[in-house]
């Protein structure tokens, strides 16, 4: 009787669990679901919500642009450096400049974006709205007759998408840049043939997979962080275990975000 009843507890708290799990991911879909209307919704851009979401897309991007860059910039020289200097020496030249594309721009960058954006942004801004969420805002806003989600969600959604993108197109950018340079010198004769190579690495799949998986990176960072600061629980060591629960949700959407690419890139 005794071991039928730990099994009958350890189903039912497994159940709990689930649910809770399920809760959860249905949560975040729905919150992308409603933050893809409002985006899409020409009144979320109005006159007096215009200026809060433009602070909030500056905050979220202008400070850290630079410093991601520059890191950037300097583990993908010594990644490019690697690169070539592997490659010279087992006499495949000719691929550097595809090696250096596939990992370094459309791998590392932009997962390092939102990884960065994640850990700098967005996590701090899911924590913010839960102290709002503490001290009354929602129904203040709400008693003043206005939507929470157009004043507090949706521009801290719209912010953290906006800088995962804008930080992975210009450090892939700079990026190319360094390639060009490391693997030819300042000589503008190559640019033709560097040209050539970097454009049958992005093929039309290529790209679009790209674009996707940059995309949907921005939507998992800016999401998972919000969903926890909007319904996770607000006592301290609630809280604490709430974060590490939503970090996890978040490394795991992106694992699985990154293997989809890379079956659909190399499969």
């Amino acid at each position: 009787m005794q071991a039928i009843s730990t099994l009958w507890a350890w189903l039912q708290g497994s159940r709990q669990a689930l649910v809770r799990w399920v809760l959860q991911w249905w949560r975040i879909v729905h919150l992308g679901a409603v933050i893809l209307v409002l985006a899409l919704s020409p009144s979320s851009y109005g006159r007096d919500r215009w200026p809060f979401l433009a602070r909030q897309l500056y905050l979220a991007t202008a400070p850290v642009l630079l410093w991601f860059t520059v890191l950037s910039s300097l583990l993908g020289l010594v990644l490019i450096r690697i690169v070539v200097v592997t490659a010279q020496s087992y006499g495949l030249s000719q691929y550097a400049v595809d090696m250096v594309v596939r990992v370094l721009v459309l791998e590392l960058i932009p997962l390092g974006a939102a990884l960065f954006v994640a850990l700098r942004i967005t996590i701090p801004q899911g924590t913010e709205l839960l102290v709002l969420r503490e001290r009354g805002a929602v129904d203040r806003l709400q008693a003043q007759g206005r939507d929470p989600m157009h004043w507090l969600v949706l521009p801290r959604a719209l912010s953290g998408m906006f800088s995962v993108l804008m930080l992975a197109a210009v450090s892939c950018l700079v990026a190319l840049v360094l390639a060009y340079v490391n693997i030819y010198g300042l000589t503008p004769w190559a640019l033709a043939t560097y040209t050539r190579v970097v454009g049958q690495v992005f093929t039309p799949v290529v790209t679009m997979i790209f674009a996707f998986k940059t995309l949907f990176f921005a939507l998992t960072v800016a999401l998972i962080p919000i969903a926890s600061g909007l319904h996770d629980p607000s006592q301290a060591e609630a809280r604490a275990r709430s974060e590490l629960q939503s970090l996890a949700r978040m490394f795991l959407a992106l694992l699985l975000i990154e293997l989809v690419s890379l079956m659909g890139n190399y499969y």
